[in-house]
């Protein structure tokens, strides 16, 4: 039983208590935030800026990069999707779930494409290509960039991608040493996929109305 728990949490024998309670505060409001998203709920940009606000200093602390950047990006599109899903597209209503447009899946690839190009270029400068990591890191902040752009732009499409980034992250924080992180990212692929059909129904019914 003991190496069970050594396995998943002796990793933390060497953190600080504070940043221990930081990283499981900022999970609890990364699980609020997810499900806000699922519920289609404005909360979801206020309490996802707490947890990533918490998570831009424990990883930049840790030297994390590929990870810091991704909540760095994320704290900075919850401001630009909060005013995107608080704008009123004509009197009474404001910015409606939508699916995304030929236009839109063009610059979602450049988002991409770019994101791959930067984070190569950061890990270049701070050589941070010392393992297989710093790939997978460097493919999950891609996804994930454009999945939290389309979730600013209230698009279906944001939840394929967090699911995609989802499973690929649960082993991957798991190996990196932080085990409530993968925890949460466990929860969020279970809520992500609650969250597509949540947000397909609430389109469908949109559209059956229209």
């Amino acid at each position: 039983m003991n190496h069970i728990f050594d396995f998943f949490f002796g990793q933390y024998a060497d953190y600080q208590t504070v940043d221990i309670v930081l990283e499981i505060i900022a999970v609890v409001f990364g699980f609020l935030s997810v499900w806000f998203s699922k519920q289609n709920n404005i909360l979801v940009f206020p309490t996802g800026m707490i947890s990533t606000a918490i998570f831009v200093y424990l990883l930049l602390k840790w030297e994390l990069l590929g990870d810091m950047m991704i909540n760095g990006y994320y704290f900075a599109m919850s401001v630009y999707g909060w005013y995107v899903w608080t704008r009123k597209v004509d009197a009474t209503h404001v910015t409606p779930i939508t699916t995304t447009t030929k236009n839109e899946r063009h610059i979602g690839l450049i988002i991409f494409l770019a994101t791959l190009l930067f984070v190569f270029i950061v890990y270049e400068a701070f050589d941070k290509w010392v393992s297989w990591v710093a790939y997978v890191d460097t493919l999950t902040t891609a996804i994930f960039f454009v999945g939290m752009w389309l979730m600013a732009r209230r698009k279906i499409e944001n939840w394929i991608f967090w699911i995609i980034g989802d499973v690929i992250s649960v082993p991957l924080y798991l190996y990196k040493g932080l085990t409530f992180t993968s925890l949460q990212y466990l929860g969020f692929t279970v809520i992500a996929i609650f969250g597509y059909l949540a947000w397909k129904k609430h389109l469908n019914n949109n559209l059956q109305a229209a």
